[in-house]
């Protein structure tokens, strides 16, 4: 059973690869036929075609490699300077640009001058080139604020889960009491697991960071009304200061950082809690950020990835991961033994993750991702500003051919470090328990 579910899982997260690739190739080619360009081809995968049907000038197909997809549009690069559409030089840099100028006129068709992409205005370039990294920060946002505030997440509640039997710096390597410790001030005013803490000093504690805020803050006498069996119970404690845990303002802990504050004395029990809408809108940014964070931290977490691939080092849950590493994930998300509604809860905020970092890496200004054209288009549009500034001579498109053995080189990173993701996928993976 347990091995059908895996096989279901990674099925399932190979579906909303696929989806996810094809919402944002989309968004390329709408705003592209918007705004007239010709694009003869939609295709998602890569590789031999297995199903296509043309519809008005463009084919519509799905290829036999799940791994990304493209649309096709005539003119991505302007002539050349000599006004040529084609040409060919003996130099391997000056190959590569005039290659890709080819390409880009290979499917030129008579009435075609007035569609290419180059010819469109630098505002309309940009938002032809945001707007399929912006599908899937659409379909991110949209994942996640419904799983958020539909399904809830498992997060730590104010209802009591274990109580501390005396008092313990939280830089001590061990959690059993010493000889003399005196007990907590969570035990000796008599909180017990299972409590509910509905209002702390008379002011109510909807959730486990408001009062994770007060506790911290107080020192002292204070006092408690909790659920206990149905009923409410008013406790008195004596708060004391402790060293305790750093927390990272978004729900975590620091790692190794300590600071003194308020000492209660208990853990709380997690559950699955429905988040509003405002909470939902802070994890959404901080989910932002921390992926911001991880995108800049990827080239220093390359000799990790080495080590757990070639010398046989502990992956780390950090660790980047690719889409067979992802699928691995999925499936046993769904080999887990939790309730149904949360395994698919998981597996929507895998696929909401997915196209998060898809918006966030298509968004780095390199070619030959989006954002290397946005850069491209924004770079002309300011060239052409200052030149009518100062009267100068329209210098007219931005060649971004000129850039290919940049981009050349780029993809190649790229490959490379796909290439060793894969390996690491699949040799060294990482695991959810």
């Amino acid at each position: 059973m347990t091995t059908w579910m895996t096989i279901l899982g990674i099925v399932v997260f190979v579906v909303g690869l696929l989806f996810s690739i094809a919402w944002h190739e989309l968004g390329h080619l709408t705003t592209a036929k918007m705004f007239g360009i010709r694009v003869p081809q939609y295709m998602v995968g890569f590789g031999p075609t297995l199903f296509s049907r043309k519809k008005g000038d463009t084919e519509y197909g799905i290829k036999a490699v799940p791994l990304g997809g493209y649309i096709r549009m005539i003119g991505m690069f302007p002539p050349g300077d000599d006004g040529k559409l084609q040409a060919r030089s003996t130099s391997p840099f000056r190959g590569m640009i005039e290659d890709a100028r080819s390409a880009a006129f290979e499917e030129l068709q008579p009435g075609d001058e007035h569609r290419l992409f180059y010819t469109r205005k630098p505002w309309k370039r940009v938002i032809v080139m945001f707007a399929g990294p912006f599908m899937n920060l659409v379909l991110a946002v949209v994942i996640f604020m419904s799983v958020l505030m539909g399904f809830g997440i498992n997060t730590q509640t104010t209802q009591v889960g274990s109580v501390s039997d005396c008092v313990i710096s939280a830089s001590a390597k061990t959690d059993k009491c010493p000889a003399g410790a005196k007990d907590s001030p969570a035990k000796a005013a008599g909180l017990r697991a299972g409590d509910k803490i509905v209002t702390f000093n008379g002011r109510a504690v909807p959730d486990w960071g408001t009062l994770q805020e007060q506790i911290r803050r107080t020192t002292g006498p204070a006092t408690l009304v909790v659920e206990r069996h149905g009923a409410k119970v008013t406790l008195q404690a004596d708060l004391i200061e402790n060293k305790v845990a750093r927390t990272d303002g978004h729900g975590g802990y620091v790692p190794g950082e300590y600071v003194t504050a308020g000492f209660l004395g208990f853990t709380p029990a997690s559950g699955i809690v429905q988040q509003t809408f405002g909470q939902s809108v802070d994890r959404m940014g901080n989910m932002v950020t921390q992926g911001v964070q991880s995108l800049v931290q990827v080239p220093g977490k390359i000799p990790d990835l080495w080590n757990a691939v070639f010398n046989g080092a502990e992956r780390k849950q950090d660790s980047p991961m690719g889409v067979v590493g992802a699928a691995r994930v999925g499936g046993e998300v769904f080999s887990l033994h939790i309730p149904p509604e949360q395994r698919v809860a998981t597996m929507l905020f895998l696929v909401a993750g997915f196209n998060l970092s898809l918006f966030l890496f298509n968004m780095l200004p390199l070619l030959p991702l989006d954002g290397g054209h946005i850069a491209g288009a924004l770079w002309e549009s300011l060239r052409r500003a200052f030149a009518k500034v100062v009267r100068r001579p329209d210098p007219g498109p931005f060649d971004v051919a000129k850039l290919m053995p940049i981009a050349y080189v780029v993809a190649g990173v790229f490959i490379c470090f796909t290439l060793l993701v894969l390996v690491a996928d699949v040799v060294n993976p990482v695991k959810l328990t």
